[in-house]
């Protein structure tokens, strides 16, 4: 069983900056495609970054281009998303996501691409 655990959520200023985490126990982390989503209060569940299995591929919502990164360690077995520039619009519940696959081109954008999901963790960007 494979098992997303997010961390690094909080309350920042608008402005400022943030970094999540994302440790992933269970099957080969190196084999899963890994993306971020977030969830505003009431709205639809937006995709905000993905990267393939190796690191060498990386997208991003258009929303969130240029003011974050994500990243990845596959020695450590997580996933990471740097958050800078945060403004208001930002905040919500961000959740990571994992999908097997070993294609180093092919960008997981939906929802439905992706089998496993942490909990989340909630983002507040306000003063």
């Amino acid at each position: 069983q494979v098992q997303l655990v997010e961390s690094g959520g909080g309350l920042v200023q608008p402005g400022g900056s943030l970094s999540l985490s994302c440790a992933v126990s269970g099957r080969a982390f190196g084999m899963y495609t890994m993306g971020w989503f977030r969830q505003p209060s009431g709205a639809d569940r937006e995709f905000v970054a993905g990267i393939s299995w190796n690191g060498r591929n990386t997208y991003y919502g258009d929303s969130v281009k240029g003011r974050f990164t994500i990243s990845r360690d596959n020695t450590k077995n997580t996933a990471y998303l740097q958050m800078n520039g945060l403004t208001p619009d930002d905040t919500a519940v961000y959740y990571c996501a994992a999908v097997g696959s070993y294609s180093g081109t092919y960008q997981y954008v939906k929802a439905d691409d992706y089998t496993f999901w942490g909990q989340g963790t909630q983002v507040t960007v306000s003063s």
